[in-house]
């Protein structure tokens, strides 16, 4: 295997990669949380994938909505930077709300996980944003005094390491799976003999999510603190998931929740899937605050609609009045019309600010604070609503063709 590098985008905490599949590059988030690659999403690209040896089978995911059908694949062709597999299984979703494009505003068109970690020494320096897949064979560790080094449980070709959860004063050693397709910090499944509950009266319930399933809910809080070995994380955020949402998850009797990319994003780290091990090395992320949603707003990209923009290249017409020797200008003023990004609300925290002010789920959002929002990218917009407590929001709306303007203030959840 040859070396190879590659650069990401980092998306609402989920790695996203270029992955080129039978000829056809498409978009990827790196999960390993997954076992093997999923498509979904490929509605124009399918004629050019040239998919064979095709079966019909079942998959089960996060969510409380049972199994979804899928077609099996088997000997695509694979590329990640330099590396390429000519023998790749592949699973395809026709579902077509099986989607995670509007949930992070680029297109993306499947996950992948263990099919890239068995095979290399995956280096993820979320830092720099790049990772680098090394031979197993040819890899080197470098000496570092600052980092940690925990083994890597791999269970049903997924990932696990121990750490230890700080609640209500309590150390609570945990299993939790490495998630780096999850966005959140923490998920724990709460377990009342273990101690894994939230706080009392310091939660709140919540959206955490859609899973191959369906929706997931749960309640949010946080962590006092959370360990990884030497690694210390304080006031950390921390989701606790219904039960119905994550029983195909708990079928791993040992594990206690999840470990995600809130969280995993404060390292550079490297996968070591041959030798069962992982190694963390804190970066520039480390210190920074765990932010949750103050607003109650969930928003996704929902297609586009038409935009009335002024053209910069304005048109100047200069002319002279042969009579009176002044100068007269003509300015006209140009406009055009594109198509941007429809960014709507498609969730609404009872009782949150966002939900008292009078907006509804499927109002599309004009702008934030005076901001057009075709002009900015999903995160940008959602980087308003987990700014300080108290900070003044305002939003123009089109609700139904009707434009309207609201504010609230942003919360405190606890």
């Amino acid at each position: 295997m040859e070396r190879s590098k590659v650069k990401f985008q980092l998306i609402d905490n989920l790695i996203i990669i270029p992955i080129e599949i039978n000829g056809v590059e498409l978009s990827f988030i790196l999960d390993s949380g997954v076992s093997k690659p999923i498509l979904f999403n490929i509605i124009n690209s399918a004629d050019s994938l040239q998919f064979n040896n095709v079966e019909s089978i079942y998959l089960r995911g996060l969510g409380d909505e049972g199994s979804i059908i899928a077609l099996r694949s088997k000997k695509n062709v694979f590329k990640i930077g330099k590396a390429v597999n000519v023998n790749q299984d592949v699973f395809i979703i026709t579902d077509a709300s099986i989607n995670f494009t509007p949930r992070l505003g680029i297109q993306v068109h499947g996950i992948i996980g263990y099919d890239i970690f068995k095979d290399f020494i995956v280096e993820i320096n979320y830092g720099s944003k790049f990772i680098r897949f090394n031979d197993p064979q040819a890899f080197r560790y470098k000496n570092c005094r600052k980092c940690e080094t925990l083994n890597l449980t791999i269970v049903n070709n997924k990932p696990y390491i121990d750490a230890i959860a700080e609640v209500k004063g309590k150390d609570i050693p945990v299993k939790l799976l490495m998630d780096s397709g999850g966005s959140d910090a923490l998920w724990l499944f709460e377990d009342d003999s273990l101690g894994l509950v939230p706080k009392n009266d310091k939660y709140f319930e919540d959206f955490l999510g859609k899973g191959l399933s369906g929706s997931v809910h749960g309640k949010r809080s946080k962590l006092d603190r959370f360990s990884i070995n030497d690694f210390h994380l304080e006031n950390v955020n921390v989701a606790y998931p219904d039960s119905a949402a994550i029983s195909f998850a708990r079928k791993f009797k040992e594990r206690s929740g999840s470990m995600a990319g809130e969280l995993l994003k404060r390292f550079n780290i490297i996968m070591d899937y041959a030798n069962e091990k992982v190694t963390f090395n804190k970066n520039k992320h480390f210190n920074e605050p765990f932010e949750y949603n103050k607003s109650g707003i969930i928003v996704e990209q929902d297609g586009v609609r038409m935009v009335k923009e002024r053209d910069n290249n304005n048109r100047f017409k200069d002319g002279q009045n042969k009579d009176d020797n002044i100068f007269k200008t003509t300015v006209v003023v140009a406009y055009k019309y594109q198509l941007k990004p429809a960014f709507k609300i498609v969730e609404l925290r009872p009782d949150s600010p966002a939900e008292r002010s009078g907006l509804k789920v499927g109002d599309v959002i004009l702008s934030v604070n005076g901001k057009q929002t075709h002009n900015l990218q999903l995160q940008e917009v959602n980087s308003y609503f987990k700014e300080k407590d108290g900070v003044f929001i305002k939003l123009k709306i089109d609700r139904e063709g009707v434009i309207m303007t609201f504010h609230f203030k942003l919360e405190s959840l606890f």
